[in-house]
């Protein structure tokens, strides 16, 4: 029996290390919730003052205050430098400053179109690592004490969890370890498992739980079979039914889970739940430029132009004297994203303007490589085909080298 045991346990373990592997790099591209999983819970022991400081630090961060939102979750740590979740909070705005400055933000990113990790890119900053990794250290040192004390305390559990995967999150964004980022994955996901077994109410475990679900039942049928067998959950249904849940707790990753359905419903094409999740979210960060960028970009998606552009015109118009940082090619989305809603208007004067100045505007190549694919078709309609090749061209050239394969099919299949 002991030999049996001992078999079945290796054979586990080295599914596991498959399921690292193979994957590893579908988790980064195809979880993209990653990014959206901040979660910043209050932990029940946390004293108010620290409660109070990290709701008006998260407040500061969903309207992209990322400054103030910094230094008031350093006022929390300083108020109880026992509170796992301000040392979180304050880890999850040092990486998000990262992201924002890498320009990879929105839910095209993640939702399929760009399929793996980025090429080579500036390292960021040291000082904000080194800010960052004490952080999250200090988050996961302080949930393990507690846990080690009373193996049952559901709080300590979830906040592990939390912190753990967030750190899936920054290894995968950040440093692009997709097996480090999937170890990292697997293990919050099993903290908040033990949440919901051991305090069922907590519907806001079920975010991460939910998550990794709906990953799971995305992957192709051999790896789905390994991950069973190394003993993770799986049902797109099930998965998306937690997220939804967590949503409608109350708690203080609601927002999070509210973002995470954003791209979960884009990805199903449920477009009008898409929408009613960014009208709530509009309605209670309307600092925050995204948020409208993304209602242009999901209206865009249902086929919906007219009310695309309208989105989109708004944005520009409420933020256009907005001084605070802007996401790296921030403005040039922003173009080529009303370009292409006045493209598929067929108002073909206003739709070349907006793209040509995205092109000419600093941006990400994929949103320079869909704005050329654009242009290229609108080429192909007034009867320009050499236009329209060389447009096309540089879309594939471009999509390619920011790993847009979906564009670069698209302009190579207009090509022909």
């Amino acid at each position: 029996m002991a030999i049996v045991c001992r078999k079945h346990k290796r054979r586990k373990e080295a599914a596991r290390r498959k399921i690292d592997v193979m994957a590893g790099a579908r988790f980064v591209a195809g979880s993209a919730c990653a990014a959206l999983l901040v979660a910043l819970p209050a932990p029940a022991r946390a004293n108010a003052a620290s409660a109070v400081l990290r709701a008006a630090a998260s407040n500061h961060l969903y309207n992209l205050d990322h400054t103030a939102a910094l230094e008031t979750f350093r006022q929390a740590v300083a108020a109880d430098p026992q509170d796992a979740a301000a040392y979180r909070g304050l880890a999850t705005s040092l990486w998000l400053s990262i992201t924002f400055t890498r320009g990879n933000m929105t839910v095209d990113d993640y939702l399929g179109h760009v399929t793996k990790p980025n090429g080579p890119t500036a390292p960021p900053p040291p000082d904000i690592v080194a800010a960052y990794r004490a952080a999250i250290d200090k988050a996961i040192a302080i949930a393990r004490h507690r846990i080690a004390a009373n193996a049952n305390d559901a709080d300590a559990h979830y906040q592990l969890g939390a912190a753990v995967g967030l750190r899936a999150s920054y290894t995968a964004t950040v440093e692009g370890s997709v097996v480090g980022a999937f170890r990292a994955a697997r293990e919050a996901y099993d903290e908040h498992e033990r949440v919901l077994t051991l305090e069922p109410r907590r519907k806001d475990a079920g975010l991460i739980v939910g998550t990794y679900r709906y990953i799971v039942a995305a992957l192709a049928l051999p790896l789905r079979w390994m991950a069973y067998v190394a003993g993770f959950g799986g049902g797109k249904e099930k998965g998306l039914a937690l997220i939804e849940e967590a949503s409608r707790f109350g708690g203080d990753n609601q927002t999070d889970a509210r973002f995470a359905l954003i791209l979960i419903y884009n990805r199903e094409r449920r477009y009008d739940d898409a929408l009613r999740q960014l009208a709530l979210l509009r309605g209670e960060y309307p600092q925050n430029r995204l948020v409208w960028l993304e209602s242009g970009s999901t209206s865009l998606r249902a086929g919906r132009a007219a009310d695309a552009e309208r989105f989109l015109n708004e944005g520009i118009g409420r933020f256009a004297a907005d001084a605070r940082p802007r996401m790296f090619g921030e403005q040039a989305l922003w173009r080529y994203k009303r370009g292409a809603a006045r493209a598929a208007l067929g108002r073909t004067p206003d739709a070349d303007a907006d793209l040509r100045a995205a092109l000419a505007l600093e941006g990400r190549a994929w949103v320079h490589g869909r704005a050329h694919l654009e242009l290229g078709k609108i080429a192909l309609k007034s009867g320009n085909r050499p236009a329209a090749r060389q447009e096309l061209q540089q879309a594939a050239a471009l999509a390619e080298s920011d790993n847009d394969p979906g564009t670069a099919d698209e302009a190579r299949r207009l090509m022909k």
